[in-house]
């Protein structure tokens, strides 16, 4: 089980420490976002090594969007030589999305690339060739998205990031139970779950204009109409949408092939320990191998 931590947008390290404690004791690992929705944040790598202080595994996130690959693989080597060992593989959000539009987007390599090159890296070589003195340790992981379109290519892209070399796949916010576990069935049918560690992601929401957004503004979200309706109801519009995680995590628990969960709190990381409880989850960490 992992939950999620976005940077502060300033270099304010306490921000870091602050958050770090709704973590601790409560989930095995922190994903740390990479200038996540192309917004300038403190980084990822400087973050990773605050939670490590903190007694806490982060999980590093590193997107193709903003550095070739010279840069990402320097990046990487720092990021190991201060015991930095898990990485999770992204594309990255565009740039037009972000404080920074007008900025050039560099996407030298993609998601699959980015694994391949981490699984290189392993093996003791850059991708130019030139050999290692010291190769990293990576554990390496990526993200996938259910509920995108067409789903065969879904599962072909998920397919080729497992076999070039990622041990756990985080999905996008699970609202739509019906399309999840269509997707697992799917997953299980390739074998998939038995090559890789499948973590259902669980977003807590505090409002319904959260929701109304992701359905209209992210690409490939899919809301379940009861969800939206209770949102809408709710007297008290926070709690009711603890709620709703807690439900969730319950039912993708259920799915054989499911190894965990990627609790997603964005901007609302206290909910994290309350979550976790309601839900009986417990620390049972995916093992590197």
């Amino acid at each position: 089980m992992c939950a999620e931590m976005g940077p502060p947008q300033s270099c304010d390290a306490d921000v870091i420490r602050k958050k770090a404690a709704y973590f601790t004791g409560v989930v095995d690992a922190v994903n740390i976002t990479d200038n996540q929705t192309a917004i300038v944040r403190l980084s990822s790598i400087a973050a990773a090594k605050i939670l490590l202080e903190q007694g806490l595994e982060p999980i590093m996130q590193v997107t193709c969007r903003d550095r070739n690959r010279i840069a990402i693989q320097s990046d990487l080597l720092g990021a190991a030589a201060l015991g930095i060992e898990n990485v999770l593989c992204l594309t990255g959000d565009h740039q037009r999305f972000g404080d920074h539009p007008e900025a050039r987007g560099v996407f030298d390599l993609d998601s699959i690339q980015l694994i391949a090159t981490l699984a290189q890296m392993n093996s003791g070589t850059l991708l130019s060739g030139q050999p290692l003195k010291k190769a990293p340790h990576f554990f390496i992981g990526a993200a996938a998205n259910p509920c995108g379109e067409p789903l065969e290519m879904r599962l072909i892209r998920l397919e080729k990031k497992v076999r070039a070399g990622a041990a756990f796949i985080q999905t996008q916010p699970v609202f739509d139970l019906e399309r999840f576990s269509k997707w697992m069935n799917l997953v299980r049918e390739r074998g998939l779950h038995e090559k890789t560690a499948i973590l259902a992601g669980i977003l807590p929401v505090k409002s319904v204009k959260a929701l109304e957004y992701m359905q209209a503004e992210v690409p490939g979200m899919r809301i379940c109409p009861d969800f939206l309706q209770r949102m809408k109801n709710a007297s008290a519009p926070q709690e009711e949408g603890a709620a709703m995680a807690v439900e969730i995590i319950k039912e993708v628990r259920r799915m054989k092939g499911v190894a965990g969960i990627h609790i997603m709190p964005v901007m609302w990381e206290s909910i994290t320990p309350e979550i976790v409880g309601a839900a009986g989850l417990q620390t049972t960490v995916m093992k590197k191998t």
